[in-house]
């Protein structure tokens, strides 16, 4: 009993002194590395509350630049289009960046509808260049910019365009091949034109518009295309 009490007093005092060599070293490190842990504790909480602290901030930016986008598109409505287009420039220029791309396309799209048809062309073609802008919105913007660049546009230009956008890949691909086959149509290459117009009547996947638009083409283009 007395070896057995001897070691358990001797487990004890080596925990206490094990302890105590712990707290001596923790006590040490706090002493050495104290003012840079407090700092690291710091830095944690300040980085926590900026990240909140942005959040709230952009929430409000993004809800302000909704409100301004509803407004200029209720102008809109109002027949006040003027107004409407100046204030998507505004909005435009300074608002949070989803917001700047709808308000970029809304201003085109008003621009064409009061028949100003070479602005609305120049805000498409300045979107598609925009490498910051998402690349399914730029191939829109490029599209849009065709249909309106084929009465009195380049041509040749036209095509280099929206030829990249004509494959099976492509989201747009059916408004891309309608646009080369107009733009062969303009060129007098009937022959290409109703080939494309042609496939487009038959392709299953296209909408169902613009098939019914091709193939009312394809009744003007085939016959020549055969003579």
């Amino acid at each position: 009993m007395t070896e057995k009490h001897d070691d358990a007093q001797a487990d004890l005092l080596i925990k206490e002194v094990d302890e105590d060599l712990r707290h001596d070293q923790m006590e040490k490190l706090w002493k050495k590395h104290g003012n840079l842990l407090i700092a690291a504790v710091i830095a944690v909480i300040l980085s926590v509350a900026g990240w909140q602290g942005w959040r709230s901030w952009d929430g409000k930016q993004r809800a302000a630049s909704s409100q301004r986008y509803t407004e200029a598109v209720q102008l809109a409505e109002q027949n006040k289009s003027d107004e409407a287009i100046d204030q998507l420039a505004k909005l435009a220029a300074d608002g949070t960046r989803g917001y700047r791309l709808l308000a970029e396309l809304k201003r085109a799209d008003l621009r064409q509808r009061a028949g100003d048809l070479s602005g609305a062309a120049a805000l498409y073609g300045r979107l598609a260049a925009d490498s910051g802008t998402d690349k399914v919105y730029r191939d829109l913007a490029t599209i849009k910019a065709a249909y309106l660049l084929l009465d009195g546009g380049d041509l040749p230009q036209v095509e280099k365009a929206v030829e990249p956008l004509a494959v099976e890949a492509s989201p747009w691909r059916h408004s891309a091949r309608e646009i080369l086959a107009l733009a062969a149509t303009k060129r007098g290459d009937t022959a290409h034109a109703a080939e494309l117009f042609r496939k487009l009547a038959e392709d299953a996947a296209a909408p169902q518009g613009l098939r019914a638009r091709a193939a009312e083409m394809l009744s003007v283009t085939g016959p020549r295309a055969k003579s």
